[in-house]
């Protein structure tokens, strides 16, 4: 466990880096180096100029506080629903507009093409529609037989 430093909020609600000792050395801003194949390893917290200032090789080298702080910090900053099912598209040739449901909800979406669907590795894909939001299947085997099917025709 990593007791090098503690992390806080400062007034304004921003994440500050404290030393060994508890002076404050800086606001910090977490980044993940594999965002979608490994979210919790690879770890920076970056200064405002992008300097890093710490390293995790995993959450787990530092106290539960740190992570819980980590994470709400992540999870404020990032937005990637998860694509759950496919309802409908409006056509099969690009553009085309999606119906479908998400972790955050149903949404509709244009496809601009079928670029837009990244293999992210075998059972993993990254949708992005036409205002770059990106939406994460996280295991393909696991959607219905509709939504597979709907998929198989732009992949």
């Amino acid at each position: 466990m990593d007791n090098l430093f503690k992390l806080s909020r400062n007034e304004f609600g921003q994440m500050c880096l404290l030393d060994g000792a508890g002076g404050l050395v800086r606001t910090v801003t977490p980044v993940r180096a594999f965002p979608i194949s490994h979210p919790e390893e690879s770890i920076a917290l970056v200064d405002g100029e992008g300097h890093e200032l710490v390293w995790l090789n995993s959450l787990a080298e530092t106290s539960s506080e740190n992570q819980q702080m980590i994470m709400e910090e992540l999870s404020s900053r990032e937005f990637m629903p998860i694509l759950t099912r496919i309802d409908s598209v409006s056509t099969f040739a690009t553009p085309s507009t999606w119906e479908v449901q998400t972790s955050r909800g149903q949404t509709s979406f244009v496809l601009r093409g079928e670029d837009d669907i990244r293999r992210i590795n075998k059972t993993m894909f990254l949708v992005s529609d036409s205002h770059s939001v990106q939406y994460l299947i996280k295991d393909i085997q696991n959607l219905d037989k509709h939504t597979r099917r709907l998929l198989d025709r732009f992949l």
